[in-house]
C-alpha cells in the first residue's frame, strides 16, 4: 500500500513588524473603508513630517505565517494595508503580500517611492509617494517607478506649503502626462489648510484628487 505523502507546507520568511491593527482607511481612493493595517518597521528615508516615526526604529521579528494568521483574525475588512516605515526594504514583504492575496483579500502597499515598485507582486495596489521639498527627501523618487504603475495604482504628493504645491504641480505636468492611475494631493494636517489646497487645485484646473487624511480629522489611528 502506497503511503500518502504529507502536504508540503510553505516555508515563510521572518519580517519585522511594528504593529497590526484594525481601523478605517484614512487616505487614497479607499478612504473610509475598514482595513487591517500591517505596519512594518524600518525606513530608508527621514521625512521631516513623518507621522509614523516610531515604526522606523521599533519592531518585532515575526514569521510571515504568523502575520497572516493575525490578519485573518479580523473580519469585515475591505482590504489589508501594508505600510511602514518603508515596507519594501524588507525581503519578506513580497511574500507577505502574496500570502494575503492568495486568501482572496485585496492588498494596498504604501511605499515612499525611493525603491523599485516592481518588487510589489501583481494583484496588489501600489500607493507611491513623490517626496516634496518640505520632506527633506526631494529627489528620492525613482522615475522608472512610473512605468511600473497602472490604472489601479496611486501617486501621492504630501504638500506642506506653496513651494511643495508648485513642485507637485510642475511634476504632474512634466512627468505624469501618460499616467493612468490616481494622483493625490495631500495637505499636511496642521500646516496646509485643506480648503487652501482645494482652491489652488481648482484655480489651476489640475486633474488630481484632494487627499484629506480622514484619520487625522476623526482622531483615530
Amino acid at each position: 500500500m502506497t503511503k500518502r505523502r504529507a502536504p508540503v507546507l510553505p516555508v515563510y520568511m521572518d519580517i519585522n513588524v511594528h504593529e497590526i491593527f484594525y481601523s478605517l482607511q484614512g487616505e487614497g481612493t479607499r478612504t473610509g473603508f475598514p482595513s487591517v493595517f500591517v505596519r512594518l518597521s524600518g525606513c530608508n528615508l527621514n521625512c521631516s513630517w513623518c507621522d509614523a516615526r516610531a515604526a522606523c526604529e521599533h519592531g518585532t521579528a515575526l514569521n510571515v505565517s504568523t502575520v497572516l494568521e493575525r490578519v485573518l483574525t479580523f473580519s469585515s475588512m475591505d482590504h489589508v494595508t501594508i505600510t511602514g516605515g518603508e515596507p519594501l526594504i524588507q525581503a519578506g514583504t513580497p511574500e507577505l503580500i502574496t500570502a494575503i492575496i492568495e486568501k482572496g483579500i485585496p492588498v494596498l502597499v504604501e511605499t515612499n517611492g525611493s525603491l523599485p515598485v516592481s518588487l510589489v507582486p501583481a494583484g496588489a495596489r501600489k500607493i507611491v509617494d513623490v517626496k516634496t521639498p518640505s520632506s527633506g527627501e526631494e529627489g528620492s523618487f525613482l522615475m522608472e517607478n512610473i512605468d511600473s504603475m497602472g490604472l489601479s495604482d496611486e501617486i501621492k504628493f504630501v504638500i506642506s506649503d506653496h513651494e511643495d504645491y508648485h513642485y507637485s504641480s510642475n511634476f504632474l505636468k512634466s512627468r505624469l502626462k501618460g499616467f493612468e492611475g490616481t494622483v493625490n494631493f495631500s495637505p499636511v494636517h496642521g500646516d496646509m489648510p485643506a480648503r487652501t489646497l482645494a482652491n489652488m487645485i481648482l484655480e489651476d484646473r489640475l486633474a488630481v484628487r484632494l487627499n484629506i487624511q480622514l484619520h487625522k480629522y476623526l482622531g483615530i489611528e
